[in-house]
């Protein structure tokens, strides 16, 4: 299946998950479209001083890899610097949360599997 950039739907949260300012989500691939073993297929792109906010993942994993910019992750409750080609997986009833520290767009894959 080819996904042409102008068939991606376009997503904007406010405060995700408590967070601060909005988020913008890019879905690559639907729910539907990806099977029974993951929920999330997207880019997630941060503004300056946006977060999503701190929270868990019971029975799924989270894959975030970092493509642009700079940011701090709550890793399970330890705060790390990230930016450009780290990546961080989060599952197991372990939580995370992020916010872009930088001057720039962080702009994140994000891909949530299932267990």
């Amino acid at each position: 299946m080819i996904r042409r950039a102008e068939e991606m739907l376009q997503e904007v949260r406010e405060k995700m998950r408590g967070g601060k300012g909005k988020v913008e989500i890019l879905h690559i691939f639907q729910r539907h479209e990806l099977g029974g073993n993951a929920r999330l297929c997207a880019k997630i792109t941060l503004q300056p001083g946006c977060s999503i906010g701190y929270h868990n993942h019971d029975d799924e994993e989270e894959l975030f890899y970092i493509m642009r910019g700079t940011g701090t992750v709550n890793d399970n409750g330890k705060e790390e610097v990230v930016r450009a080609g780290d990546a961080i997986l989060t599952g197991g009833g372990a939580g995370h949360g992020i916010e872009n520290t930088g001057d720039q767009p962080l702009e994140i894959m994000a891909t949530i599997l299932l267990y």
